[in-house]
């Protein structure tokens, strides 16, 4: 008997047909003879129509409210899941964030998890009772609900097995696990038995959408074993998915890349002719974190006469904000030239463990895209990744012929 956290997306519960096939998954999981905890995400689409709601009546919402307004999804979510589940003769009961007591930050629309008392799941678990419990939501220190930001059931899901120390946590999406890239632009990817925490993580931070990024993280500080599955496949015939692991498997030194991510969710912002001195960075990008904006990749080149052109990346969804940021503080902190924005831009990386022992990874993936005049705009790399940044137009191209050069199509060799 194993203790299971197991995590269901919008798409999973987008239906009643659908929260019942769940119902019947986590009865079978149930009849196996498992504890079981089972967090649900809002039904799919649900979320942007309630954010949308408020949107009709203000451009600028109060993000408290719109975490009041954005909880309700998940809400509704573990009750129809409680009430099938009650249906087929088990007993369930269902929790939101704040009676669970996820206690959060107070960062509203982006908290941030602080603390989980898993005192009442305990107790409902050893009375062989079914927990069931609202993802991406908790309550701030003063009883103020609160939000993970988008995509956060998952992490919802990965802080609860860590609080419970639960055996395994499953996260069950419209895929049967993590491919070497998406199917809808290659059709030979490839499923993969097993990938590496480290490649999960920058997989996650560079695009792929099957696990969230502060999931991992959470997943990777706390060692909590994480499996994706298929949600439609049948559970008595379901596959296993992909396990993420801590340890690194035999095929290491074949597998040199395991996978090729991308993120059209990227705008380019540059500023152009600031002054080449000690603190210029700070002064452009510290007004930009303290407006809550994430900053992804950075170049800075020297240019002449004391000058200096710095270019950065932000998500496309914040891209006009970032602008209004820098907009008010040029002239104060810092004086440029001009400050210039595309928000026509993609990113595509390489991603592989392998890459530590293997030279030449870089000058393969240059010469790829150049073969196919696919032009980079800037560059980034890790020990394990390596990052561009293309025209939006030639995304699927580059993806392909990546896919391709690095002959992700076959699986590895095994190890004598």
């Amino acid at each position: 008997m194993a203790l299971i956290v197991q995590k269901y997306g919008g798409t999973s519960v987008g239906t009643i047909d659908r929260i019942r096939n769940v119902a019947r998954r986590v009865a079978h999981h149930h009849a196996q003879g498992h504890q079981l905890v089972v967090v649900v995400s809002a039904m799919s689409g649900e979320t942007n129509r309630l954010l949308g709601l408020a949107r009709e009546l203000s451009a600028q919402p109060d993000p408290r409210e719109l975490d009041v307004i954005a909880a309700t999804g998940e809400q509704v979510t573990i009750g129809l899941l409680a009430i099938a589940l009650q249906e087929i003769g088990l007993q369930a009961r269902s929790y939101t964030g704040g009676q669970v007591r996820i206690l959060t930050d107070n960062a509203y629309t982006k908290a941030r998890i602080v603390e989980i008392d898993e005192g009442n799941m305990r107790r409902d678990i050893e009375a062989g009772t079914i927990v069931i419990v609202a993802g991406f939501q908790g309550v701030d220190a003063e009883g103020n609900i609160t939000t993970l930001g988008r995509g956060g059931s998952d992490t919802s899901g990965v802080a609860l097995a860590a609080a419970l120390k639960a055996d395994e946590c499953q996260i069950y999406t419209d895929v049967d696990g993590v491919y070497t890239t998406d199917p809808r632009i290659v059709p030979e990817a490839r499923r993969l038995d097993t990938v590496t925490f480290e490649e999960m993580l920058e997989m996650a931070s560079l695009g792929s959408k099957v696990l969230q990024i502060r999931s991992v993280e959470f997943a990777g500080k706390y060692k909590v074993k994480l499996r994706v599955l298929s949600a439609f496949e049948d559970p008595e015939a379901s596959g296993p998915g992909t396990l993420i692991t801590f340890e690194e498997d035999d095929t290491m030194e074949e597998a040199i890349i395991s996978g090729i991510a991308f993120n059209r969710d990227e705008a380019k912002i540059s500023v152009m002719g600031v002054p080449d001195k000690p603190g210029i960075a700070y002064s452009i990008l510290g007004p930009v974190a303290a407006a809550n904006l994430d900053v992804d990749m950075i170049v800075q080149n020297i240019g002449a006469s004391g000058h200096t052109d710095f270019s950065f990346t932000v998500n496309r969804n914040e891209y006009l904000k970032t602008l209004d940021v820098l907009a008010q503080e040029r002239g104060k902190d810092f004086t440029a030239r001009e400050i210039i924005g595309d928000n026509r831009i993609c990113k595509v990386s390489v991603i592989g463990i392998g890459m530590r022992s293997h030279v030449g990874i870089a000058s393969k993936m240059f010469k790829t895209l150049a073969d196919e005049g696919i032009n980079i705009q800037m560059i980034s790399t890790s020990e394990i990744k390596i990052s561009v940044v293309i025209d939006e137009k030639y995304l699927e191209l580059a993806v392909r012929v990546l896919h391709k050069a690095f002959g992700l199509e076959h699986a590895p060799v095994q190890a004598a």
